[in-house]
């Protein structure tokens, strides 16, 4: 057993629905227990997006468990990483953290396939950010 801290990593963008949700799935999907992963949004929607979920639902992982989260100081000092999508000055910046932005296209409102090739783009981003982790 390595005495090695887990990276830890905090997916954030506005309503918590779509992009950090698939991208924490994703996380979740390809480290295991590898990596500790939380998401949360600046202004969290009541639900995921159901575009999102059934994207995610076609890759064979299952997202339709989760809510929602309010981002809260906390979340971004138990981080590692900060992968921003969207949620400009609202996010908390912390001195010692690692952050990072993705310009992804919010799926919000979007049928499941304008949201396909978005889940793709975080799934090839999400894979490059772990061996990434992995290596360090």
């Amino acid at each position: 057993m390595s005495d090695t801290p887990k990276p830890s990593v905090l997916f954030v963008c506005v309503h918590n629905a779509g992009r950090s949700q698939m991208a924490a799935a994703w996380l979740t999907h390809l480290a295991g227990n590898r990596v500790e992963i939380r998401s949360a949004g600046s202004a969290p929607a009541g639900s995921v997006n159901p575009a999102a979920v059934e994207a995610m639902r076609e890759m064979g992982i299952d997202m339709s468990g989760q809510t929602p989260k309010i981002l809260t100081a906390e979340a971004v000092q138990a981080s590692d990483v900060v992968i921003t999508m969207g949620c400009g000055d609202t996010c908390p910046v912390l001195p010692g953290k690692r952050y990072l932005d993705w310009k992804l296209e919010d799926p919000a409102g979007q049928g499941v396939d304008a949201v396909r090739p978005i889940r793709d783009e975080i799934e090839s981003r999400v894979r490059a950010l772990l061996t990434e982790l992995l290596a360090d």
